[in-house]
């Protein structure tokens, strides 16, 4: 949503879609799982008394908007793109199929995972841990508006401290808001490492991907930071 109070910005979308082909021109193998918290998210005020299935329906239609704004914005830069929907809207996307989208990948297509696991109560979180696992993926890049994992939020706790490294366990002990704790916890079942890292700074998903020393924070099985 960019610097709006709701909705899409495009000109965020397209930045996105840039830094990703960036990525993709590698030769790096993307996937994509977007959330809808600009539009509708379940847990949040504008839900109300709502029922949460019924909330949490409506945030995973969100988030399908925000898919196909993607792609969109993709495919005007030339880049071939795939939306894989976890509740079937045929007109809109591709209904997941695990093997589906592995293929999409081996041809060189992006693929953006929608509508997260197609469940009520799951995060998209726990989507990007569940769809990593399933597409074999090497890493979980988490873009946030903050640098890493810090001890305490940086929004609040000027002293908070950036870790470089931290451990699942640490984080769920800490309860620190890298991911909900179904999802770390599933990473941490599958030691399926991840980095957490600030999107905002043009150029960190590719800087990220290649490794560059000083950019987010490695969440793994590794040595205790503490």
């Amino acid at each position: 949503m960019g610097e709006q109070n709701y909705g899409i910005d495009v000109n965020v979308a397209r930045s996105v879609a840039e830094e990703l082909k960036a990525v993709h021109a590698l030769g790096v193998q993307v996937a994509v799982v977007v959330g809808g918290g600009n539009i509708f998210r379940g847990v949040s005020k504008s839900a109300g008394n709502m029922d949460r299935s019924a909330a949490d329906y409506i945030g995973m239609l969100a988030t399908v908007m925000n898919a196909v704004v993607l792609q969109d914005a993709l495919e005007k830069i030339a880049v071939d793109t795939r939306v894989l929907s976890a509740v079937d809207i045929p007109e809109l996307a591709e209904s997941f199929i695990r093997r589906r989208a592995v293929r999409h990948l081996e041809k060189g297509r992006i693929v953006i995972f929608a509508a997260g696991t197609g469940n009520p109560y799951f995060t998209t979180d726990s989507a990007a841990a569940l769809r990593a696992l399933e597409i074999k993926a090497d890493i979980i890049l988490k873009a946030t508006k903050v640098e890493g994992v810090y001890s305490a939020d940086p929004m609040t706790e000027a002293a908070a401290e950036l870790f470089n490294e931290i451990t699942y366990q640490q984080v769920l002990e800490r309860q620190l808001r890298v991911m909900d704790a179904s999802a770390i916890s599933l990473c941490m079942d599958n030691n399926l490492p991840i980095v957490v890292f600030n999107m905002r700074k043009a150029g960190n998903i590719q800087r990220v991907v290649l490794g560059e020393p000083g950019v987010g924070t490695m969440v793994s099985l590794g040595k205790s930071v503490f």
